[in-house]
């Protein structure tokens, strides 16, 4: 072979070479700026629903609050304690209330579908994957199916038989008032004060798992905003 020849052919390799190369280059850095920008998005996803379950469970911790306060409040109406009248409807109607737990799952969906190595971020990827396969599972067998926490479904007709003969109506037929002291055997006292106790130990249960949660989603917030602002 020439030395022009070689010289020639080997700069058309070279040059070959370089341009599959640059191709290999440029489709991977087009692979990873896409990768990029579905991450960003995913995580906005993410983050965006993740406000909205802070504010459910918040809302359900203060249902569970005001639960508490109507054990209490019944309690005290059933051991001749004074109370306040105005607040017997609406603690009734809460003392016994059971609540579901609702979570925002559709920019983890998402992920999921994508593949949840999109998260570069390992320590971000644990969180997320922890905090809704196991903290927003174990929240909602806890409201929903775990027995002990279906207060309607265990107390409220027995709770209803012993005190809503008590119960004083107005004509449209709504609770006004309670005759004290309320007329109720000791056997039958004892039974509803039990179930009140078991009703406020439940909800200050679930209440620490309700503060956990939130601790969990509030560091994932933090996480993701930390991830995006880079």
């Amino acid at each position: 072979m020439k030395i022009g020849n070689w010289k020639k052919n080997g700069f058309e390799f070279l040059s070959i070479f370089i341009a599959v190369i640059s191709a290999f280059a440029l489709n991977n850095w087009n692979d990873n700026r896409r990768d990029s920008t579905s991450e960003q998005k995913i995580l906005r996803e993410i983050a965006n629903g993740l406000v909205k379950d802070l504010e459910d469970v918040r809302g359900n911790e203060g249902g569970h609050k005001l639960g508490i306060s109507a054990s209490q409040y019944f309690k005290n109406i059933l051991t001749d304690k004074p109370v306040d009248l105005d607040s017997l409807g609406i603690y009734y109607f809460i003392v016994t209330r059971d609540f579901v737990s609702i979570q925002n799952v559709a920019g983890y969906e998402t992920l999921k579908s994508q593949g949840l190595e999109l998260i570069k971020n390992d320590s971000l990827r644990l969180d997320i994957i922890s905090l809704y396969e196991y903290d927003y599972q174990t929240l909602r067998k806890l409201e929903e199916e775990y027995s002990e926490i279906q207060f309607n479904e265990n107390y409220f007709k027995e709770i209803n038989q012993s005190l809503a003969p008590n119960f004083q109506f107005n004509a449209d037929q709504n609770i006004v008032g309670i005759d004290l002291p309320i007329n109720i055997t000791t056997e039958k006292k004892k039974i509803i004060l039990t179930y009140l106790w078991k009703i406020e130990k439940n909800r200050k249960f679930i209440l620490q798992s309700y503060a956990q949660v939130e601790t969990n989603i509030n560091k994932v917030l933090e996480k993701i905003n930390t991830e995006l602002s880079e």
